[in-house]
C-alpha cells in the first residue's frame, strides 16, 4: 500500500473534528499518542545504543597492534571474521529500529465520516503502534544476540593473546 501524504490524514482528522469529539475520543487520542511518544523515545534510545554496540564491537579490528583487544587480519583472520560476525545482529538491530521509525499511521478515509472515521483513525494509530512494538521488541533480542556475540569473541581474543 502506498503511503498518503499527511495531509490526506490531516484533512479527514479536521473532517471528524466537525462533530464534536466526546470526552472519551479525546482521552483514547492522548493514550495512544502517549504511547506512541514513549515508543518513539524508547527506539531512539535502542538507535544510539545500537551505535554504541557497533563502535564497540569493531574495537578489536581498529584497537592498537599490542592492546590486549587487537586483532591483526592478516595472522588471525578467523577471530577478525568471528568479531565482524558478532557485529551483524546489532547491525540487523539497526535495520529493525530505522524500520519501526520509518512507519507511518497508513491512514486510507475512503469518504468515512463520523463515527466510523474516527474508528479508521484508531485503528490505523494502533496498528503502527503495534508494528513499531513488535520491531522494538525484535531489535532489542537482536541487540542482545549480538551482544552475547561479541563477548565471546572478546573472550576468544583474550585467550588467545594469553596464551600467545
Amino acid at each position: 500500500m502506498m503511503p498518503l501524504p499527511f495531509k490526506s490524514r490531516l484533512r479527514a482528522f479536521q473532517a471528524m473534528r466537525g462533530d464534536p469529539p466526546d470526552k472519551g475520543f479525546i482521552a483514547d487520542l492522548e493514550f495512544l499518542e502517549n504511547r506512541y511518544f514513549d515508543l518513539s523515545v524508547r527506539l531512539g534510545a535502542m538507535l544510539a545504543f545500537d551505535a554504541l554496540l557497533v563502535t564497540i564491537g569493531t574495537h578489536p579490528v581498529s584497537a592498537s597492534p599490542g592492546a590486549p583487544l587487537s586483532l591483526d587480519a592478516a595472522s588471525q583472520p578467523l577471530l577478525t571474521l568471528a568479531s565482524f560476525a558478532g557485529i551483524a545482529p546489532i547491525a540487523g538491530s539497526i535495520w529493525f529500529v530505522l524500520r519501526a521509525l520509518l512507519l507511518g499511521e497508513e491512514f486510507d478515509s475512503d469518504g468515512l465520516t463520523g463515527e466510523a472515521l474516527r474508528h479508521r483513525l484508531f485503528a490505523a494509530f494502533i496498528r503502527s503502534i503495534d508494528a513499531q512494538a513488535r520491531l522494538l521488541g525484535m531489535a532489542i533480542r537482536s541487540s542482545l544476540a549480538g551482544c552475547g556475540l561479541t563477548a565471546i569473541v572478546w573472550a576468544a581474543i583474550l585467550a588467545a593473546t594469553i596464551a600467545a
